[in-house]
């Protein structure tokens, strides 16, 4: 009687803890999605009343916002973060440094190669993250397998429009 008992409060935390944990997780994306859309808010404001110009570095900074606001978006639709964005919005941040850099110092140095190093290596971590998840699959949607997508793929955005 004891062990039925205990098994059923166990069971009854355990529904308690992954209800709040999943109420923080939603929460949490909520405050990042405002503050996203705060942060993109302040700068557009700033670059029509302040500045009545955007720079490239200004409209990059717009461009990191944009990825961060499809990563929360995608999170919210998935659950699923693609790293594949994550190394998007390194490589937009490089680029503003890197452009911004040549715009103030007006010379090469050893800084932008490095800068420009990193971004190459960025771009074929992408390749290597899209070529795993191709032909390496975490999970694979059945729904899919019934469509002429090869067994263990896994399926892309323009699959979607098969099912």
């Amino acid at each position: 009687m004891k062990k039925q008992t205990l098994d059923k409060l166990d069971k009854f935390l355990d529904e308690i803890g992954n209800y709040l944990v999943g109420a923080f997780h939603y929460l949490m994306l909520l405050m990042i999605g405002a503050m996203i859309i705060w942060s993109a808010s302040h700068t557009i404001i700033e670059i029509f009343t302040v500045k009545n110009f955007a720079s490239i570095d200004d409209i990059l900074l717009l461009f990191i916002y944009l990825e961060l606001g499809a990563m929360v978006g995608i999170y919210f639709k998935t659950n699923h973060m693609p790293v594949r964005f994550l190394i998007y919005v390194a490589i937009t941040a490089l680029t503003r440094l890197l452009i911004s850099n040549i715009q103030h110092e007006h010379k090469a140095d050893m800084g932008q190669l490095i800068i420009t190093g990193a971004i190459l290596l960025l771009a074929v971590a992408i390749l290597i993250v899209r070529y795993a998840s191709w032909h390496y699959p975490s999970v694979v949607r059945q729904k899919h397998n019934e469509h002429n997508i090869p067994n263990g793929k896994t399926p892309r955005p323009e699959d979607d429009e098969l099912a």
